[in-house]
């Protein structure tokens, strides 16, 4: 996996970052949540407390302890206790249901669970307790947030329960950057979840990288919508603002006219997230009326960005640095990046070169010219799925080579494009068309906000491409239109044949679009 280089090798773990960051930058403030306001000091005393804690409660090296909750302060010293004990992270989707959280609970053998009491009307305890009553190995439940509930001890109570003669310090320093520090579950949007296996080395390496490059400085302020259960809100967000002393403040669920008051309030200047919370603070009615000239630094991912949407981010939200990158867990989330600097026509058609020391190759056999499946290779793929040899033998091969199953091609400069998911694609009349790809060429529509193809059948050619459009506020086309505009700018084969208009794409808590619901849409 190669080794730590630079800075990255004295930081050693996720929890000793706290600790340096203590040091650094003392005072300064290191997260805010509400009313809470923690410096960094306060930071390091709450983790240590944290790490006695779990340590007093026999979570050990190697123990797996499950973490379903929103953003917030809790989840964070919850990890960093966790994790500072030698234990493993396992965090877990918010929007799952008891069911889905048993299975991995299972398939991790996770000794712990620490969970909100109650979250978008959900009890996971106490759910997950009624479902599977008999789930193994699993000795302690703390409620992270609100009263205690169904589980074994509150938040507070944790807290309470460290030993003092327990040497947090020690244990801390006995971890190593080949630690596994979390195993990061897939979204399961399709089949069983799989325990994607991550190291400490791994990830300060890539994101020590990330953030360095994109102009992290203590004094930022970092608002993190992504969720923490997913490497975009938990590495990309609070893991690289300590890095930096970037103050961290955690958004549960996104409400845009509550992220505009916390931007003005607290001189938020990071903002990293999917498309669609940038439209939505665009065309929000409340903007102008909103300071939001702190903003600075953004970096959009997950999906197609249109150029419009990056140039009115940089006029319209005072952004100075927009990117975009491509990575999936199985590879520290983190492959490819485009620089600061690059044209906006790179950063929206592109995700971007390969991050240092990874390589990036595209496979033969797709049809097109230039066209594959992208293959990763570097520090940053997983060891492996958790339990799961056979899925991991399938995912990386004998050379070290992760096939992501991501459809891609790589022009002169060494940019990524995604065209697609190679699960996603289909077949018009013997001509592969692929989602991503078409949406890219869709969103040079004016009309069109946020798109999203699936293919659906057809009695004559198989299967042709239906568009679920959110079009931009005060702007009416038909159906006839968009398909127009479509075959005059595309080859007939890409062009949808159905349109659908909704208000609002359905998406996970990752911000993916769920296209199997679309595709059930279409077909009710």
């Amino acid at each position: 996996m190669g080794q730590l280089k630079g800075h990255d090798e004295e930081f050693r773990s996720v929890p000793n970052v706290v600790r340096i960051a203590a040091r650094r930058f003392g005072d300064a403030t290191a997260l805010v949540a509400g009313e809470v306001r923690l410096s960094f000091r306060d930071l390091e005393s709450l983790m240590l407390r944290s790490v006695r804690s779990a340590l007093t409660l026999g979570i050990g090296p190697g123990d797996r302890v499950g973490l379903c909750a929103p953003n917030s302060a809790e989840w964070i010293v919850a990890a960093l206790g966790i994790q500072g004990a030698g234990g493993i992270v396992v965090p877990l989707n918010t929007r799952f249901k008891a069911r889905e959280i048993s299975y991995i609970l299972r398939k991790s053998g996770a000794k712990a669970l620490f969970a909100a009491a109650s979250f978008l009307g959900t009890d996971y305890i106490g759910d997950l307790q009624e479902a599977d009553p008999g789930l193994p190995s699993l000795r302690t439940t703390v409620s992270l947030l609100g009263p205690r509930g169904s589980a074994g001890l509150s938040w507070d109570e944790f807290l309470a329960a460290g030993d003092r003669s327990a040497d947090a310090h020690a244990a801390i320093d006995r971890l190593t950057p080949d630690d596994v520090c979390d195993v990061m579950f897939t979204s399961g949007t399709t089949g069983r979840p799989k325990g994607v296996i991550l190291t400490h080395g791994q990830s300060l390496r890539a994101y020590g990288w990330m953030s360095q490059e994109y102009t992290f400085r203590a004094s930022d302020a970092f608002l993190v919508v992504p969720p923490f259960f997913h490497c975009f809100g938990y590495k990309a967000g609070w893991l690289a603002s300590f890095l930096h002393g970037v103050t961290v403040v955690p958004m549960a669920v996104f409400d845009t006219g509550r992220a505009m008051e916390i931007i003005e309030r607290e001189r938020v200047s990071i903002l990293l997230g999917p498309p669609t919370i940038f439209h939505d603070l665009l065309n929000h009615s409340d903007r102008p009326t909103r300071d939001l000239s702190s903003l600075r630094v953004s970096m959009t991912g997950g999906t197609t960005v249109p150029e419009s949407l990056i140039r009115a981010m940089k006029k319209e939200l005072s952004f100075d640095i927009v990117l975009s990158a491509y990575g999936l867990t199985e590879s520290t989330a983190l492959v490819t990046s485009t620089r600061v600097g690059d044209a906006e026509e790179t950063v929206a058609r592109t995700t971007g070169r390969p991050i240092p020391d990874v390589e990036v190759r595209i496979a033969d056999g797709e049809g097109d010219e230039g066209v594959g499946e992208v293959l990763v290779r570097g520090y940053n793929v997983t060891r492996g799925y958790w339990d799961d040899p056979e899925a991991t033998a399938e995912a990386v091969d004998a050379d070290g080579w992760l096939h992501t199953g991501d459809v891609g091609r790589l022009d002169a400069a060494g940019n990524l494009a995604i065209v697609d998911r190679k699960k996603e694609m289909y077949i018009v009349g013997g001509f592969n068309a692929y989602p991503a790809e078409i949406e890219k060429l869709l969103l040079d529509y004016e009309p069109i906000a946020q798109v999203a193809v699936v293919g659906v059948p057809d009695e004559r050619l198989g299967e042709v491409g239906c568009a679920f459009v959110v079009l931009r506020a005060g702007t009416k086309v038909t159906e006839a239109e968009v398909v127009a505009w479509a075959r005059a700018h595309m080859a007939n084969f890409k062009a949808p044949r159905h349109v659908r208009f909704v208000d609002r794409l359905p998406r996970n808590a990752s911000q993916k679009v769920l296209k199997h619901e679309l595709r059930a849409e279409f077909g009710a």
